[in-house]
């Protein structure tokens, strides 16, 4: 089935000419038409702007065009719907949005088209990136593969969700305190998050700018390393781009002897699955079979990250859904008067988990309130970025969980924001300090039979670190060839 291929086994096959971009489209399409009613992973598709992409494709194919010249001809993609594409909907799944069509292509959207990629559509999340189980979608939550009474997590469990059900070969989404690494976890594919400022966010509607950051999810390391490869580099229109070239596809031959993996003290917390901790234990002895070197670390601030995460990140994203506001785009309620246009709009549009962070980012910004809770969790938010560059220096990545559990019950933790904030406990760290971070799969629960993710963390600019010890253990283990029962 060429809708269970990766990127490197599709691309082989189409350069042989043993099959066509369109079959390769064709057989997404119908295996969506198939699954996704279960699995809810698609907010809209085109199926007719995809064929003809992918035969466009396979024109340039015919003229003797290269996977070097382009490396994603003819790969169906699919993408979070928070990431621009120009005439297609950019809702961020909220009613706010319900109708609005992008005008532009984000630059990663445009790196993606140029590198030959057949663009599949718009994947459920959930609402502006709130969340961490996809139940926040205004329109519905997406199920995961392996169990559709459980969540795929998120934000961008649609887009787990859709790789992990084959309904497309890779996918984007987008992580702003895990929301690309723990649904990779929950749904037992790899998520890339990297460094901040390595991919371009314009294009990318805004949750928090100072933490957000676009990655792949895709069905094996390889196919991570190529997707950072198109996606990655400065972009002039980006003003946190760094100004670093695309980074080149890391070697990836299995050998990592010499490398030195940290293993923090702190991340032993309460709350830590029985099986998660057995999983990840034996995937850190694989490793050091390998030939790493795993030693104990220090991250003395890991315990206030949490707290410091859920203060900045609400604050910025009550700044950037101001624009919200049914003057300027969107929908729009009218009122007597433009306060009560502004109030009724944004009371219909936004879902209750958006109204709460809104409400908490207002509050902590609010005078009196700035210096007790923002300025402080941003002085602790330099204190973890420090913990993480003095561990580095001693140690070339860090290995923890990538999640406390495997994936809950939908519904589970709807009725406890608190309890749902926690499973990010693992994660947030990451994009405080602005160091990249990635999810392998490395197991399964017993009964149901659930992924567990690894979680490797590297310094700014070591994707190439993690990707090699993600790709070593990989190779060393089988857990990345399972299908879902949906797959």
């Amino acid at each position: 089935m060429l809708n269970r291929l990766t990127i490197g086994e599709l691309t082989a096959r189409l350069a042989r000419r043993e099959v066509s971009a369109r079959e390769a489209a064709a057989a997404c399409l119908a295996h969506s038409s198939r699954v996704d009613s279960a699995v809810r992973a698609f907010l809209h598709q085109d199926p007719d702007r995809v064929l003809a992409a992918a035969e466009a494709a396979d024109q340039e194919l015919a003229r003797g065009v290269t996977h070097a010249e382009k490396p994603l001809l003819g790969v169906p993609l699919a993408l979070k719907d928070v990431i621009a594409v120009r005439g297609q909907p950019l809702t961020c799944a909220s009613k706010i949005l319900a109708n609005f069509i992008s005008p532009y292509d984000a630059t990663v959207v445009a790196r993606l088209k140029a590198a030959g990629a057949v663009l599949l559509g718009r994947l459920n999340m959930d609402e502006f990136a709130m969340g961490s189980s996809t139940e926040n979608s205004a329109f519905g939550p997406t199920r995961n593969p392996w169990d559709t009474t459980r969540t795929p997590g998120g934000s961008s469990g649609g887009s787990a969700a859709a790789v992990a059900s084959n309904q497309c070969v890779a996918a984007l989404g987008s992580d702003t305190g895990g929301s690309v690494r723990q649904p990779a976890s929950f749904c037992g594919v790899v998520g890339l998050k990297p460094t901040y400022g390595r991919v371009s966010r314009y294009g990318l509607v805004a949750y928090a700018s100072s933490l957000d950051q676009i990655g792949p999810m895709t069905k094996d390391v390889q196919d991570a390393a190529i997707l950072l490869r198109v996606i990655g580099g400065h972009d002039p229109l980006d003003s946190t781009s760094l100004p670093e070239p695309s980074p080149e596809i890391p070697r990836l031959d299995g050998d990592i002897r010499g490398l030195k993996l940290g293993l923090p003290k702190e991340y032993g917390v309460g709350g830590l699955d029985p099986e998660v901790k057995a999983a990840v234990d034996a995937a850190i002895q694989t490793l050091s079979r390998l030939g790493a070197e795993v030693v104990e670390i220090s991250l003395p601030h890991t315990e206030y990250a949490i707290a410091a995460y859920y203060i900045i990140a609400p604050a910025e994203a009550s700044a950037n859904l101001a624009r919200f506001d049914g003057v300027r785009y969107g929908l729009r309620v009218d009122g007597a008067d433009p306060v009560e246009m502004y109030s009724r709009t944004r009371g219909a549009g936004f879902g209750a988990e958006v109204k709460r962070r809104i409400i908490l980012g207002t509050y902590v910004l609010s005078s009196g309130y700035y210096d007790a809770y923002y300025l402080r969790a941003q002085k602790v938010r330099a204190l973890i970025r420090r913990d993480f560059l003095r561990a580095f220096e001693k140690v070339d990545a860090i290995v923890t969980p990538t999640a406390p559990t495997a994936a809950y019950r939908l519904g589970e933790k709807a009725d406890d924001p608190l309890q749902m904030y926690l499973g990010d406990i693992f994660t947030v760290s990451c994009n405080l300090a602005g160091i990249c971070g990635l999810s392998v799969p490395c197991g399964f629960t017993a009964a149901p039979r659930l992924p567990i993710g690894l979680q490797l963390l590297g310094p700014p600019l070591g994707e190439a670190t993690i990707l090699r010890l993600a790709h070593a253990y990989e190779q060393a283990t089988d857990w990345h060839r399972e299908q879902s029962p949906l797959g």
